[in-house]
């Protein structure tokens, strides 16, 4: 009895182990297949929202080809926001800040310095080149700014910016931030070996709209003459890539990720993109850039001839002038180097050291890159006869003063702690009362009052107003003009500073108000 009692409960141990065996087998294929079904079929599962529909699940991340997304992310970091502000002539009438309630009266008791001045706000983009905060963009990005304000990406902070050097007559300038640290920068490529069809993207900021990047083809190479005969400099790469305004400045860019070119322009009739784009090579930029950060200008040689830019020679005139091929002399400069070297209008040039020539860069880009000084050999035809002579070359903008640029005229943005772009005026007791800031909250208001705020100012960037007084600076009481002399001379760039004003608010209630900020750094060249 015994025994079978054993037999009975060992028959019975095996059979529960067998049971749980099968029962953990069975769940582990439930649960595998129950994956594969929610992995491969999620309209197969039964969660459903209270309506009744049916819940949407996310699925994995599709992995497409990244060659696009691994350029920009290199990129990006070295492409610019630029920022600048010109102050231009108001027309006659006096123009003020929306619910400025000074505006008549400090017309009639102050004579504001700026009461013809008018701020106008303009963007663009810049390509960082060095580690040290030099900055390619366009000329007309930056031209006659009174300030300008570069934003790195993923960077809140706006850096001003000082300018290097510009050259209109490419539409290139250089400018540099102090970032206090290294920045990343862009690699700039050979654009010789750019070909039509290649693939290329747009970087920039169209429209202010930061860190965007469009993707089109080369669609034609050395396009010239696009703005007349004063831009004989300029050859663009032409691209189906979208460039808008904000874009100029910005980098154009091959698939091996290299800079080659600098976008400039667009081919429009509503000032937005149309399918047509322009781009000036990296092998032009640098070269510009190059003598920019030398020498603050661009220095190009010439012998003092002009002629007439044309798309394609005229045969016929070639033909009844005997010559092959080359470019006709309009004029000959009195007293140029063509002039020495007896050049007159109507012989046509062919040769330039040997080089044929058969448009106007052929022409003018051996010798504009000629040091000045040094000699070309000019090979031309006069009256059906080929002739030779060698001609010196000459700084072109001696020889045609009208086209040279004035390097000492560029716009300087930089502002001393001592400029902060705030006119000031003691507060007296009678002008208190006439503007209703003293015994207003049972206490008077002593200190300086504000009677202008220069447009792109670092007072304006703290949000100064006419007729603030200034009653504290770094929490140092100010009285007089003299306290507020001595308070301003002691501030120092990139310092912080701390402005408690008085500011009449609504019910002519006095707000107390305090503006802060961070003197900005003098760069330097």
């Amino acid at each position: 009895m015994g025994v079978e009692f054993r037999e009975i409960m060992n028959w019975t141990k095996r059979r529960k182990l067998l049971a749980s065996i099968l029962v953990a087998l069975t769940l582990g294929v439930g649960i595998i297949i129950g994956t594969i079904i929610s992995g491969h079929a999620f309209a197969t599962r039964d969660d459903y929202a209270p309506s009744g529909a049916t819940l949407l699940a996310i699925p994995s991340p599709a992995v497409l080809s990244n060659g696009f997304s691994s350029i920009s992310k290199r990129l990006a970091p070295a492409v610019v926001n630029i920022s600048t502000t010109q102050v231009l002539e108001k027309p006659k009438g006096k123009q003020h800040f929306q619910n400025d309630p000074f505006g008549d009266f400090f017309d009639r008791f102050f004579n504001s310095p700026d009461e013809n001045d008018n701020a106008e706000r303009s963007l663009g983009s810049g390509l960082i080149v060095d580690p040290k905060g030099f900055i390619l963009t366009n000329e007309h990005v930056i031209d006659q700014a009174t300030r300008i304000q570069v934003q790195l990406d993923g960077d809140p902070s706006h850096y001003n910016a000082k300018v290097i050097g510009s050259d209109k007559d490419t539409d290139l300038a250089v400018i540099k931030i102090d970032a206090g640290h290294a920045l990343p920068t862009a690699k700039l490529g050979n654009s010789d070996g750019v070909d039509v069809g290649d693939w290329v993207l747009a970087f920039g900021s169209p429209f202010g709209l930061n860190s965007t990047v469009t993707a089109g083809i080369v669609s034609a190479k050395d396009r010239e003459n696009l703005g007349g005969a004063e831009h004989q400099f300029q050859h663009f790469i032409q691209t189906d890539a979208a460039i808008n305004p904000g874009n100029s400045g910005g980098p154009l860019v091959n698939l091996a990720g290299e800079v080659i070119g600098i976008d400039t322009a667009i081919y429009t009739g509503s000032r937005g993109f149309e399918g047509v784009g322009f781009a000036l090579p990296s092998n032009t930029a640098i070269t510009v850039y190059n003598q920019l950060i030398t020498k603050g200008k661009v220095v190009r040689g010439s012998i003092g001839v002009s002629f007439q830019p044309q798309d394609a020679p005229n045969p016929v005139l070639l033909k009844e002038l005997g010559a092959p091929y080359g470019i006709v002399v309009e004029d000959v400069s009195p007293g140029s180097p063509a002039d020495k070297a007896g050049l007159k209008p109507g012989d046509v040039i062919t040769r330039v050291n040997g080089h044929a020539i058969h448009s106007g860069p052929d022409l003018v880009n051996p010798i504009a890159q000629t040091p000045i000084g040094q000699s070309v050999r000019i090979g031309y035809v006069r009256d059906k006869a080929p002739k030779e002579t060698t001609v010196s070359v000459a700084d072109r903008s001696k020889l045609f003063p009208e086209l040279s640029q004035s390097g000492e005229e560029q716009p300087q943005s930089d502002e001393g702690p001592k400029q902060m772009g705030v006119h000031v005026e003691q507060l007296t007791a009678d002008l208190a009362h006439k503007l209703g800031l003293s015994k207003t909250t049972g206490t008077n208001v002593d200190g300086v009052i504000v009677t202008d705020v220069e447009p792109a100012s670092f007072a304006e960037d703290l949000g100064f107003a006419r007729g603030d007084v200034i009653t504290e600076i770094n929490h140092v009481p100010v009285s007089s003009m003299a306290d507020y002399r001595r308070e301003m001379g002691k501030l120092k760039p990139k310092q912080d500073v701390l402005i408690k004003v008085s500011r009449l608010g609504v019910n002519n209630r006095t707000l107390t108000m305090y503006l802060a900020g961070t003197v900005p750094a003098v760069s330097a060249q």
